[in-house]
């Protein structure tokens, strides 16, 4: 009788193992060694050989993942996909370079930028190939939620009277050049002293697509300490000029489920000190409210649910001057917005840093990694449980984690 009891606890065990191991559905794209790599629960699987790969990004179904295939010089940047379901990789079009692609909310299409000329893919065997012109002269896009239209920006350029303004328009996807279908959204003026900024773009739509965030860069020095945050509703009637941050898209992004938009605020390109975390409620009169304490810096941040907030937090450094630039040490905190309660979620080691929080559905991920080194491994977190483990070793940068937005 004691074995056979033993024998089912060893079976219940066993299975209990086996299904915590099975239910991590997390689906991510990454790059290891200049290749891309897919991961999906606990198999990854090597997807390019002798490429030198930058900015995977999902489709909206998970079936594909577009990507730059550069080089170290910069000289080359030519758009790729990959197809999950053939498993090849491809080019939807002989030759195109582009540094700036979108894939639509709604569809397997991508949309690029080649130049001043914003391009959209067609579909060819269920597969995103070929492309069709649609506008001239845009500096920045994005998709509109719906998938049936984007915004794009203009460039404002040095005139004798001073700065052009930046043009925002609402143009359909099937424009095809049709220079009387543009709709003009909204005109920022450009001034040295209130918002100053050459371009815009990083568009971001808050949850309901009623509000759409972006960021301004000024000339190339200038945008190293300072970038203006800005919201424009989605009719262009309201424009808001947020406050000053570093050029970061990750710094800034809406909650799930309201109009608030979270960004770590701060002007000076050095991370020692001045970066804080903000909240913006954009719909009661843009009131804003600091979350980060005194004596400490905010150097990223990701929304775990509707109340509450992750942040990558270090001490600030203000006694160095000069030198080597020093390693901020940071470790992930948890903002509850309810309760104003904040805590210490994650404790790397000495010379570790933890960075790139992504949270989807009940999973946090983070990337830790040595002082210095150039790679880091992926740590997850299901928040029913109490211990983190180690699901990618050796990233190069954050992974890019499919999320369904069909759900």
């Amino acid at each position: 009788m004691p074995i056979k009891i033993l024998f089912l606890m060893m079976l219940i065990i066993f299975q209990f193992i086996s299904v915590t191991k099975a239910e991590v559905p997390l689906k991510a794209a990454f790059v290891r060694d200049h290749q891309l790599w897919m991961r999906e629960g606990d198999h990854e699987v090597q997807l390019t050989t002798n490429k030198y790969v930058y900015s995977p990004d999902w489709s909206y179904d998970g079936r594909f993942i577009a990507y730059i295939d550069g080089d170290e010089k910069g000289e080359k940047s030519q758009l790729w996909i990959y197809d999950t379901m053939k498993k090849e990789n491809y080019k939807p079009y002989p030759m195109i370079e582009t540094s700036l692609f979108q894939w639509s909310p709604v569809a397997n299409e991508l949309a690029y930028l080649s130049g001043w000329v914003l391009n959209v893919t067609k579909t060819k065997d269920g597969r995103p190939y070929g492309f069709e012109n649609v506008s001239l002269g845009v500096s920045e896009f994005e998709w509109f939620p719906d998938g049936k239209e984007f915004i794009v920006s203009t460039q404002s350029g040095r005139l004798p009277t001073g700065w052009e303004p930046i043009k925002l328009y609402q143009i359909p996807k099937n424009m095809n050049l049709n220079e009387s279908k543009p709709k003009l959204l909204y005109s920022i003026p450009i001034n040295e002293n209130k918002l100053f900024a050459v371009t815009i773009g990083n568009f971001k739509w808050s949850h309901d697509g009623k509000w759409v965030s972006f960021l301004g860069t000024p000339t190339p020095s200038w945008a190293m300490d300072s970038n203006p945050l800005c919201v424009l509703s989605s009719d262009g009637k309201v424009f808001k000029d947020i406050g000053r941050m570093l050029g970061f898209s990750d710094w800034f992004k809406w909650a799930p489920q309201a109009n608030q938009l979270a960004y770590i605020s701060g002007e000076g390109r050095f991370f020692v000190k001045n970066k804080v975390t903000k909240i913006a409620d954009i719909e009661v009169a843009t009131k804003q409210v600091e979350y980060t304490p005194k004596g400490f810096v905010d150097l990223d941040l990701e929304w775990m649910s509707p109340s509450k907030v992750i942040v990558a937090r270090s001490k600030e450094n203000k006694a160095w001057k000069e030198g080597p630039t020093p390693t901020m040490f940071t470790s992930l905190y948890q903002i509850d917005l309810s309760s104003n309660a904040q805590k210490q979620i994650t404790f790397p080691k000495d010379k570790e840093l933890d960075i790139n929080p992504q949270v989807v559905g009940s999973y946090l991920t983070w990337v830790r990694k040595q002082d210095r080194t150039y790679m880091g491994d992926v740590w997850v977190k299901d928040d029913k449980q109490k211990e983190a483990n180690i699901w990618i070793n050796d990233v190069e940068y954050g992974p890019v984690i499919y999320k369904n937005n069909r759900e």
